[in-house]
């Protein structure tokens, strides 16, 4: 038989596609015309094996020269002559290579799962494990920010309680107790949500380092771990807080240069002051408000529970002379938006922590760095003590404590505390079957109550009262 040449192979045409060519040793060839014109050879070496003529794939020219495609055949050959099949022996060694690479594979995710860090965690449990109504933006802040720099890096089956405190520790001595607390509280809720899961799971087989924190013994002594500020502005207070807005007002309004004059508070916000003490509503909830739902003709303010806090259930506020007049003055400034409280550009509300912002950067004087001193003014953001009541006897106030002072004025007006606390929207006390059975919506109760307490603020902030806390308090009815 003519042994096969190069030149051979090159002269065949691709009208012989389906003929077969052969060589010494067994070696036949099988001519396939390609789509491009050109002509490929499938080689094969013929053999008996067990009674049986079984072909055995030997390379495929061009791709495969001919003395590659000849060492395939010759080395079957050999494996036949030793009574082993090429053909068997192939799969054998295919199937060990592909088990190889299975265990490698294996290994190389038993080899990053075990060193899954705590920012694996933390992403998978930011899209998994938790959501938030700010989408986790503040979350996220707060990681980035405080804790993935110390924690993000650590593999979490090393984490230990040390490591977990030397990062809450280092927050403690930037004087931010408060983040501390809240990065505690955080931190547990994602390892707890871990310790359920795999791979998770299998990290923490030593204990969950987060039982082993004790913050009281990491936050300052001074901190208040309850956070419970009994804050109430006092008449006297209210009045003042009326008289340093509207002087604010005044003194812009008479400044010849307005370029340089200094800024009275926002005008939404100074309306939102006076609607978060007369109906106890929170100051997110507030800047959230839709006109949609607030009902200038009936005097009506519902709050969708996805604006309340924890979304615990929709809350519709009667809305007294005193309360509705501010919604008025407010819809004249911002009716034209969506929203009672618009971001620049009215394509949403402003952010929830807007308000408490521009009255917090009014009391600068009670804002502390670590070292005691005053801090540094942020960049568009106001620095002054212009909203500091009493001369500060009484320190700093919130948009909370609008909130607290608007209710305890209630209880002094005899207002009951169930109703109170109805009209702050509380999840209230008691067995699951009272809540269950007994639905009634205290609505005529709730009027009376802002009502009255609309009435009480109108008395203490008439015009030209010099003496507002011996007005007269007009106690409820019944």
């Amino acid at each position: 038989m003519a042994k096969l040449t190069q030149r051979t192979l090159e002269a065949i045409r691709p009208d012989q596609a389906g003929t077969t060519v052969r060589d010494e040793g067994g070696l036949l060839g099988r001519v396939r015309a390609k789509s491009d014109g050109s002509v490929a050879v499938s080689f094969y070496y013929r053999y008996r094996f067990d009674g049986k003529s079984k072909d055995y794939s030997c390379g495929t020219w061009p791709a495969d020269g001919l003395s590659a495609i000849r060492a395939q055949r010759d080395d079957a050959r050999s494996k036949v002559a030793d009574g082993i099949d090429p053909g068997a022996d192939k799969k054998v060694a295919r199937h060990e290579k592909q088990e190889a690479v299975a265990a490698k594979l294996a290994e190389i995710e038993a080899k990053r799962v075990e060193d899954l860090t705590v920012q694996d965690m933390f992403d998978a449990w930011m899209t998994d494990g938790v959501r938030r109504k700010d989408g986790n933006a503040a979350l996220r802040r707060l990681f980035e920010a405080d804790v993935l720099p110390g924690l993000g890096g650590r593999a979490v089956r090393l984490v230990t309680e040390h490591d977990v405190r030397t990062v809450l520790r280092t927050l403690v001595d930037r004087g931010v107790n408060r983040t501390a607390v809240i990065a505690r509280n955080s931190l547990t809720q994602m390892f707890a949500w871990a310790q359920k899961r795999q791979p998770w799971r299998k990290h923490m087989v030593d204990g969950n380092p987060m039982d082993l924190i004790e913050i009281d013994k990491i936050v300052s002594p001074e901190y208040d771990l309850d956070n419970q500020s009994d804050r109430v502005l006092s008449p006297e207070e209210i009045v003042e807080l009326r008289d340093v807005l509207q002087q604010a007002e005044d003194e812009y309004a008479n400044a010849p240069n307005k370029r340089v004059a200094r800024r009275p508070l926002e005008r939404t916000t100074q309306r939102g002051i006076w609607i978060m003490l007369s109906t106890l509503c929170r100051v997110g909830e507030l800047s959230m408000a839709r006109w949609e739902d607030v009902d200038l003709s009936t005097g009506e303010w519902f709050i969708p529970k996805e604006n309340v806090k924890s979304s615990l259930a929709d809350m519709r506020i009667y809305l007294s002379p005193f309360a509705l007049a501010e919604f008025k003055r407010l819809h004249a400034i911002t009716g034209r938006s969506d929203w009672c409280f618009p971001s620049y550009g009215d394509e949403n509300h402003i952010d929830t922590k807007s308000m408490t912002k521009q009255i917090g950067d009014r009391q600068a004087m009670f804002k502390k760095e670590k070292d005691g001193k005053a801090p540094a003014a942020l960049a568009k953001r106001r620095s002054d003590n212009t909203l500091v009541l009493a001369g500060g006897r009484n320190g700093a106030w919130t948009p909370h404590d609008l909130r607290r002072t608007g209710a305890t004025m209630m209880q002094a007006l005899g207002i009951p505390l169930d109703t109170i606390d109805r009209c702050q929207n509380h999840v209230l006390k008691g067995s699951k079957v009272r809540r269950h059975y007994l639905h009634h919506d205290y609505a005529d109760e709730k009027r009376e109550a802002w009502r009255v307490l609309g009435a009480r603020l109108a008395e203490i902030l008439q015009p030209g009262d010099e003496s507002p806390n011996i007005v007269p308090l007009k106690r409820a009815a019944g």
